[in-house]
C-alpha cells in the first residue's frame, strides 16, 4: 500500500525540481526546464522506451533554436514596425477564446447540449412601445398587452391574437408561427424563455427596449439534427414578373428532368445555380440545421428520404431543385470531443457570451482594482451637457476634457474618454435618450473589459504562452531569413558551383512527366479527369471554369510523388485512381504525359531545389558555429536526467 505514494512523493519531487530548474545556460541567458518540457512534449509524441533518446535529439533542436532567436533579440529584431504590426495583428485574431472562463464556457456548453436534444415549436406576439406613427408610447403598449392577456386567460387562441394584433408583420400570414427553433436559433433571452417553457404554456411578458414579447411552446420533438442537400437555386428578383416566374420554373422543370434522367448535378449545378457558395461546390450547401431557413424549405427537405431528389419547389427566394444526401442525427453523447469544440464556438459569438462577462468585471477590480476621483457626479453630468449638446456647464465648470474620473492600474480615464463614450451610446435603439448613470455603467464595464483584453498576458499563463511562442517565432522566422534563406535564394554562383561539385547527388528516380490535380471533392474531380482524359493538351482551357477551385500543376515527378500510383508503373496517356482525403473529402490524381523508367541525372534547373536546400543547410552549419562562441552553451545534465 505505501509503494503508490512513494512513486507519487517520487513524481511530485521531479516535477517540483524540474519546474525550478535551468536545463541549459548560452552566454548570460537561461533556459527553463519546464519551458522546454512543454516545447517538447508539444512536439513530440515519442514511444516511452524512446523517450531519452527523442529528449536529447529535440535539445539539440531547441538549443539551436534558442541561440538563433536571442540572436535576433540583440539586434532588435522585436522592435520592427512589420514585426510588431504582424504582432498585434495576430493578437487580435487569436485572443477571443482566451478571454473566457472557463467554469462558465463549461456551464454554458452542457445547457446548450441539453437544449440541442429537442427542438421546440414555437410562436410569438410582439406589442410595439412604437406606434404607427413612429412615437413611442408604451402606456398604450402596457394597455394592449393588458387585452391580449385577458384574451388568452378567456381561453382565445394564441395564434389568432398573433394574427390580429402582434406587430411583428409577417404574422398577419404566420400567425406568429417561428417554426421549430433550436439552440442558438434565436436570441439567447428568447432562448431562455422558450426553454424554459412546457408545451402549450404561454410565457410571463419580456420586455426589451423595442416593446414586450409573448411566446408560447406549440409543442416538441426529439432534436432534429442536420440535413445534408445538395441545391440548384434558380433566384428570382423581389416583384418578379410573372412571364419570369414562369421562364425559371420552365427552367427548373427541364434541370429536374435532366437529373432524374443521370446528367450530373454538379455540373448543372456550377452552370445555373444563383447560389454561388454552393454552386461552386457541386451544389453542396453547408449542413442545415433547424431555423436556419424558410420553413416551407425546411419542411420540404425533411420529408425528402436520402438520395431523393425532390420536384423543383417555390420560395420567397425562387425555385429551389434538392437533393437529400443525408440526415445526421443530432450528438446525443455530452462527452463528444468534436461536438464540444462545436458547441464552444457557437457559446462564443453567441450573445449569450456577453453575460459571461461579469467575472473579467470582477477580476479587474480585484487586480489591479478601479480608483475614482472624488468629482460628484452632477458635476460630470454638467460637464457633459456642456461638451454634447452646448450648454453652460455651471457645476462642471471646475472640470476640463483632460479631468480624471477613475484608474484602472495605471490605465487613466478622462473626461474626454467618456464624452466620447456617452456620444456613441447615448441614444437606444429608438433614438430616445438614456440615462447619463446607465450609460457611465456601461461605460465602466467597457473600460474594466479593455484593461483585461490589454493586459491578458498578466491574467491568462496560457495566452502569455502562446503569444511569446508566436513572437519567438516570429523573431526566427525574419533572422533566418536574413542570414540563410535569403542569402541562398539571391546567390546564383554559388548554387551553381555546389551543383557542379555533387552532380552525382542529384538523380531523378523513375520519374514521368504529368498534370497533377487537387480537388475540393470527388464529384468535382471525376468530372474534370473526364475532361482532361478526352483532349489532355486543352488542360489550361479545361482548367478555366474550375480555377477558384482547383490547384493544378505540370511538372516532372517521381513515381513515388504520384497520387494513386500505390507502387505500379505508370502509363503515359492514362490518369491515375482518385485518391480521397477522409479528413476534408479532397481528391486528387494525375494524368500521366510521358513516363521515364530508369534513373537520370537532374539538370541545374530541375535540381535548384535540391541544391537550394543543401546550400541553405551548409550556411546555417557555419552561422550555428558563430552563435555558439558568441552564445557558449552548458547543458545541466542533472535537468536533462530528471526529464
Amino acid at each position: 500500500m505505501k509503494k503508490p505514494v512513494l512513486a507519487l512523493s517520487l513524481f511530485l519531487a521531479v516535477n517540483l525540481s524540474i519546474s525550478a530548474q535551468t536545463i541549459f545556460t548560452y552566454g548570460k541567458h537561461k533556459a527553463d526546464a519546464k519551458e522546454f518540457l512543454r516545447a517538447f512534449e508539444k512536439n513530440n509524441q515519442p514511444n516511452p522506451a524512446d523517450r531519452k533518446k527523442a529528449i536529447k535529439e529535440y535539445l539539440d533542436l531547441y538549443i539551436n533554436a534558442r541561440l538563433k532567436i536571442q540572436e535576433a533579440y540583440d539586434r532588435g529584431y522585436d522592435t520592427l514596425p512589420q514585426l510588431v504590426s504582424e504582432m498585434d495583428n495576430l493578437r487580435g485574431q487569436i485572443i477571443e477564446p482566451y478571454l473566457s472562463d472557463p467554469t462558465i464556457i463549461d456551464r454554458f456548453r452542457r445547457e446548450a447540449f441539453l437544449r440541442s436534444q429537442k427542438d421546440i415549436h414555437a410562436a410569438h406576439i410582439f406589442i410595439s412601445f412604437t406606434d404607427a406613427a413612429g412615437h413611442r408610447d408604451t402606456i398604450a403598449a402596457r394597455k394592449k398587452l393588458d387585452d391580449i392577456q385577458k384574451r388568452l386567460g378567456r381561453g382565445e387562441d394564441f395564434q389568432d391574437l398573433a394574427a390580429a394584433f402582434s406587430d411583428d408583420p409577417s404574422a398577419k400570414q404566420n400567425r406568429g408561427d417561428l417554426h421549430y427553433i433550436s439552440v442558438f436559433t434565436l436570441p439567447y433571452t428568447f432562448e431562455n424563455i422558450l426553454y424554459s417553457l412546457q408545451p402549450g404554456k404561454v410565457s410571463s411578458p419580456y420586455r426589451s427596449r423595442a416593446g414586450y414579447h409573448l411566446f408560447k411552446n406549440l409543442e416538441e420533438r426529439k432534436a432534429l439534427g442536420k440535413i445534408r442537400v445538395e441545391q440548384i437555386l434558380l433566384a428570382l428578383p423581389a416583384g418578379a414578373k410573372e412571364a419570369d416566374i414562369k421562364s425559371k420554373e420552365k427552367l427548373a422543370d427541364s434541370l429536374y428532368q435532366l437529373i432524374k434522367s443521370g446528367n450530373s448535378f454538379a455540373s448543372l449545378a456550377a452552370q445555373h445555380s444563383n447560389d454561388m457558395a454552393s454552386a461552386q461546390a457541386g451544389g453542396r450547401v453547408p449542413d442545415i440545421t433547424v431555423g436556419q431557413f424558410d420553413p416551407a424549405f425546411e419542411s420540404f427537405i425533411v420529408k425528402l428520404q436520402p438520395g431523393e431528389l425532390g420536384k423543383p419547389i417555390q420560395t420567397q427566394h425562387g425555385f429551389h431543385i434538392v437533393r437529400k444526401i443525408e440526415s445526421v442525427s443530432v450528438v446525443a453523447d455530452s462527452n463528444d470531443v468534436a461536438n464540444k469544440e462545436w458547441l464552444e464556438q457557437k457559446i462564443l459569438s453567441d450573445d449569450r457570451w456577453k453575460t459571461a462577462r461579469d467575472f473579467i468585471y470582477a477580476k479587474i477590480k480585484a487586480k489591479p482594482g478601479i480608483s475614482f476621483s472624488n468629482i460628484k457626479e452632477s458635476s460630470v453630468w454638467a460637464i457633459t451637457d456642456s461638451l454634447l449638446d452646448f450648454r453652460p456647464a455651471g457645476a462642471g465648470r471646475a472640470l476640463s476634457r483632460e479631468t480624471v474620473l477613475f484608474t484602472i492600474g495605471k490605465d487613466q480615464t478622462t473626461i474626454q474618454d467618456w464624452v466620447g463614450y456617452a456620444q456613441m451610446n447615448r441614444y437606444n435603439s429608438s433614438y430616445a435618450l438614456r440615462d447619463y448613470s446607465e450609460i457611465m455603467e456601461d461605460f465602466q464595464k467597457q473600460k474594466l473589459y479593455d484593461y483585461y483584453r490589454n493586459h491578458l498576458e498578466d491574467y491568462n499563463d496560457a495566452f502569455r504562452m502562446q503569444m511569446s511562442e508566436f513572437k519567438d517565432g516570429n523573431l526566427f522566422f525574419e533572422i533566418m531569413q536574413q542570414e540563410v534563406w535569403n542569402r541562398a535564394q539571391g546567390d546564383s554562383v554559388a548554387l551553381r558551383q555546389m551543383y557542379e561539385r555533387n552532380k552525382t547527388k542529384y538523380q531523378w528516380e523513375k520519374s514521368a512527366t504529368a498534370l497533377l490535380f487537387f480537388c475540393p471533392d470527388s464529384v468535382t474531380a471525376a468530372t474534370l479527369m473526364q475532361e482532361v482524359k478526352a483532349d489532355p493538351k486543352r488542360w489550361r482551357e479545361i482548367m478555366e471554369p474550375y480555377r477558384d477551385r482547383v490547384v493544378a500543376d505540370s511538372a516532372r515527378f517521381e513515381w513515388a510523388q504520384l497520387p494513386g500510383l500505390e507502387g505500379k508503373t505508370p502509363v503515359a496517356g492514362v490518369a491515375t485512381p482518385l485518391v480521397v482525403n477522409p479528413g476534408d473529402n479532397s481528391t486528387s490524381f494525375a494524368f500521366i504525359t510521358q513516363v521515364f523508367n530508369r534513373p537520370e541525372p537532374r539538370s541545374f534547373d530541375e535540381a535548384r531545389g535540391l541544391v537550394m536546400n543543401d546550400y541553405q543547410a551548409k550556411l546555417e552549419e557555419e552561422w550555428m558555429k558563430k552563435l555558439k562562441k558568441k552564445y557558449p552553451v552548458v547543458i545541466n545534465q542533472q535537468a536533462v536526467s530528471a526529464l
